[in-house]
């Protein structure tokens, strides 16, 4: 072999060693012995240094100052300015789910120059119970039509992302009632509760240029703020936060007992909403994963890399300056979920859903206790990662199940209990 010939395979080989070496940087480490040391910053320690003792000092000063580096570095800026929301009851049947629900179809207006942005809010009452009842509240992925198997409710005309009788991402009939496995109405309905749902991809299609058609670009003149300004992931928990105003106003709900409730990516919007607004009686983040409930700096399944990456629009364009130094990222989610304090706190994994970080997501869990403590509120009450379906924890509840990335029976029920224990408490 000539030395010209040595030299051009070595070059080569070193190529093809940078470039495997780079991707598998890029790649999620999914093995626990691999995961680098990190520090979590204390969610109790101010910005001069000195410690949260009071519930004052969390109220006035270091909540609205954790809150505002959310804003900044992860979902952008929450819209504050009032909308003159409208809305119309499109459907009303009182004899749904063999008669042992009132279903009510509403639609939501917040501009009336443009009436294009609508939410079509599904709403399930249970009619053995009287007078207001607790409303479990979450966004769905495929389409109101995919939640329940009911041909009186429209299939939706928005661009919907890959899944069960979905089509060149549009909706068909073959959707009807794909994901019912996921939202148990009738199991919910039976133990006295309400169920509302609005499809997420009404409120801005879930793909990168989906602001440009969605409400972001929709009402920026109404709500004063660019669409850069915020985010995927805002919008959607903004929309949550307006479904809750128009279900306040609805007589047959409690307005002091709506629960939210997000799987996945729309796990990681309801944290945001529960968060941005405190009406909301409790949270339930469903392996809501990276960007929601599991640790950033822990580097374990779904990065802030490989997120940003795939889903450039689900967050603000500051959090991708932290994909490779999350050192120097000021927040983790422990304290997103410590924002939700004192209310009632679900989080939830699944041992199939490596990518989720279950082991991060109950680590978020423990280490947002110091903040519900401070309230007088016990946490998930132990440092040890709980065994498969042995859920532990007082106002912040934590369960491992088997089981993919899914929302199961066994979610529900835990969730249920967990409602109704903190109902007795009230």
């Amino acid at each position: 072999m000539s030395p010209m010939h040595r030299l051009s395979t070595l070059l080569f080989i070193c190529c093809l060693f940078s470039i495997t070496a780079f991707a598998q940087r890029t790649e999620a480490n999914l093995t626990e012995a691999n995961v680098p040391a990190y520090t979590l910053p204390d969610p109790l320690q101010m910005a001069d240094g000195k410690t949260v003792t009071t519930v004052q000092q969390w109220n006035k000063v270091q909540r609205p100052y954790i809150y505002h580096l959310f804003e900044t570095n992860v979902y952008g800026r929450f819209p504050r300015t009032p909308v003159q929301m409208s809305f119309k009851v499109t459907s009303l049947n009182p004899y749904a789910l063999d008669s042992l629900a009132t279903c009510k179809q509403i639609t939501l207006y917040f501009n009336r120059a443009d009436t294009n942005a609508q939410i079509h809010l599904l709403l399930y009452l249970p009619n053995k119970v009287r007078g207001q009842v607790p409303v479990f509240l979450g966004m769905n992925f495929y389409g109101n039509q995919s939640v329940v198997d009911d041909t009186t409710i429209p299939i939706t005309p928005h661009y919907t992302v890959k899944g069960p009788g979905i089509v060149d991402n549009h909706a068909t009939e073959a959707s009807r009632g794909a994901q019912a496995s996921q939202w148990p109405i009738k199991d919910i309905i039976s133990r006295g509760y309400g169920v509302a749902t609005f499809f997420y991809g009404e409120v801005e299609a879930d793909k990168p240029d989906g602001w440009q058609t969605g409400f972001r670009t929709q009402l920026k003149d109404v709500l004063h703020i660019e669409p850069q300004e915020w985010s995927a992931m805002g919008v959607w928990a903004w929309a949550l936060c307006r479904a809750l105003d128009y279900l306040r106003q609805d007589r047959r709900v409690n307005e002091d007992l709506v629960l939210l409730m997000g799987h996945s990516r729309l796990g990681k919007a309801a944290l945001w909403a529960g968060a941005s607004d405190p009406r909301f009686a409790m949270v339930i983040s469903n392996e809501s994963g990276e960007g929601g409930a599991a640790l950033s700096k822990r580097d374990y399944g779904e990065n802030i890399e490989i997120i940003t990456r795939n889903f450039p629009h689900w967050f603000v364009a500051n959090y991708k300056t932290f994909a490779n130094n999350t050192a120097a990222l000021p927040v983790d989610q422990h304290m997103l979920l410590s924002l939700i304090a004192p209310r009632p706190l679900y989080v939830a994994s699944a041992e199939g859903d490596q990518w989720s970080d279950p082991r991060g997501e109950f680590l978020s869990a423990r280490n947002a206790e110091p903040v519900y403590k401070l309230f007088g509120k016990e946490g998930v009450g132990t440092e040890t990662f709980p065994h498969v379906q042995q859920p532990t924890g007082e106002f912040i509840r934590y369960h491992i199940r088997s089981g993919k990335h899914d929302v199961t029976s066994y979610d529900w029920e835990q969730y249920l209990q967990f409602v109704g224990k903190h109902m007795a408490m009230r």
